[in-house]
């Protein structure tokens, strides 16, 4: 009886310690060109979990992720929502950084160059001209 213990104890071990592969799909929302907040973005996990209000923060440093939070009693403020292991940390703060810089390249290669502008017509006035 002990063994059979020993292996299901072992079993349970390394499932728990097993990850699946996580899906992370992310929507950025909405890109501000000024401001610490230069981004917010949206996050589905495996198309079974979606956490809003995920903010892409430029600090003086770097650029990084801010999950969705709240300010406790104390002014601190604390996550509604975390990665709990690093690994998964990296790879949602991957993702979502990845998902910031392909929408600043779409934007910028959408943003009009001086050959996209329309023709400028020359200045029209009201009324008779005399000349």
């Amino acid at each position: 009886m002990k063994k059979n213990e020993n292996t299901q104890a072992a079993a349970k071990e390394n499932t728990a310690t097993q990850t699946l592969p996580m899906k992370v799909d992310v929507k950025i929302g909405s890109i501000r060109p000024t401001g610490s907040i230069r981004a917010t973005a949206s996050v589905n996990l495996n198309d079974c979990f979606a956490i809003r209000n995920v903010k892409i923060i430029d600090s003086s440093k770097e650029l990084f992720v801010s999950m969705p939070s709240y300010k406790a009693g104390n002014g601190e403020y604390k996550d509604i929502c975390f990665p709990v292991t690093a690994a998964f940390r990296k790879q949602l703060n991957n993702a979502v950084l990845n998902a910031y810089h392909q929408a600043l390249n779409i934007n910028q290669s959408q943003a009009p160059t001086h050959d996209d502008l329309p023709f400028d017509s020359p200045e029209q006035t009201n009324g008779m001209q005399i000349g």
